[in-house]
């Protein structure tokens, strides 16, 4: 009996020695499964990552870049924690991972994720370094010089990845044709200019910048041509707007945008302003902001600002 022990005793203690030193596979990531053939090269804002075709674990932390894939109707897993436009609503549902916020990562709940491929941009693109790390990372940023350009090389290399070509082109192909019809209207609709406000303040934007898309693309004549293209604008006051005299005032509440207490309206309703061109003819026309402002970059929202543009145009006095 007691040998009987004994032997068990050596018989279990070699298989856990063995179980011990016998090496455990390594961990890969969905992507490292992927065949080299299935594998494509992207070039991107801060270089080019190897990115496996048709990704199924994606995280998204760009909401231009979210308005894309839910345009291409691409599933995804986890998406940024913020306030969203109205299209992109749904993405609160607790079906989508919440994996931190537009500005910073919850980087445990993107390793719990185990993505296949992160995307991010604009304001996530300072997280490149920390988030390539722990899966394949794509930045996807908009040239505020070329930006109708830009959202359709982005709807293109994201339809690509996923095997949406056809959908991104007929995308592609309604927005160019909204893009050259409003160009048309807008050429003989009087000038324009474009104000955020936020904290009481006024900033103006004009070709090149952020915003400058209603000048660059969309046809709109700006009233200032001498401002200087920039993220945050120039700083200008009600004196500004009246010697402009725009005859359109398109305005962006950025406090509004992110989820405050909006006070665009406070802040023009003055007498300088009231005395503009654009407070005269009721051209003054209040942009809306999270789409604008959160989600530009994205094709759902550019076409939602031309069918904006569209609306206040049709309605012109």
């Amino acid at each position: 009996m007691i040998l009987s022990v004994a032997l068990l005793l050596g018989v279990t203690a070699l298989f856990v020695a063995f179980a011990v030193l016998k090496p455990s596979p390594p961990e890969t990531s969905p992507v490292e499964k992927a065949p080299p053939s299935e594998r494509k090269a992207v070039r991107h804002s801060q270089g080019e990552t190897l990115v496996a075709m048709r990704p199924s674990r994606v995280l998204v932390f760009d909401l231009a870049v979210l308005d894309i894939l839910d345009a291409l109707k691409v599933p995804v897993l986890g998406v940024a924690n913020t306030v969203r436009p109205e299209h992109l609503t749904g993405y609160g549902d607790p079906r989508y991972l919440q994996v931190g916020t537009l500005f910073e990562p919850d980087y445990e709940a993107v390793n719990a994720a185990r993505p296949d491929l992160i995307l991010i941009g604009g304001r996530s693109s300072a997280k490149y370094a920390s988030l390539s790390k722990i899966a394949p990372t794509v930045d996807l940023n908009v040239d505020p010089g070329h930006y109708l350009e830009s959202v359709l090389e982005n709807t293109t290399l994201l339809a690509g990845l996923f095997g949406k070509e056809a959908e991104a082109q007929a995308l592609g192909d309604d927005v160019r044709k909204r893009a050259q019809a409003l160009k048309a209207v807008a050429a003989g609709k009087g000038k324009g200019l474009i104000v955020m406000t936020t904290g009481g303040k006024m900033s103006a934007y004009g070709p090149g910048s952020r915003l400058g898309v209603i000048h660059d693309d969309l046809g709109v004549p700006a009233s200032v041509e001498s401002l200087t293209p920039s993220n945050h604008g120039e700083s200008i006051n009600a004196e500004f707007i009246l010697k402009a005299n725009p005859d359109w005032l398109f305005v962006v509440d950025r406090d509004a945008a992110i989820g405050e207490q909006g006070g665009a309206r406070a802040i023009l309703e003055n007498e300088l302003v009231k005395q503009t061109t654009a407070w005269s003819k009721g051209q003054v026309v209040y942009l809306d902001p999270r789409n604008i402002y959160l989600a530009g970059g994205g094709i759902q929202a550019l076409t939602r600002l031309i069918e904006q543009l569209d609306d206040a145009y049709s309605k012109a006095r």
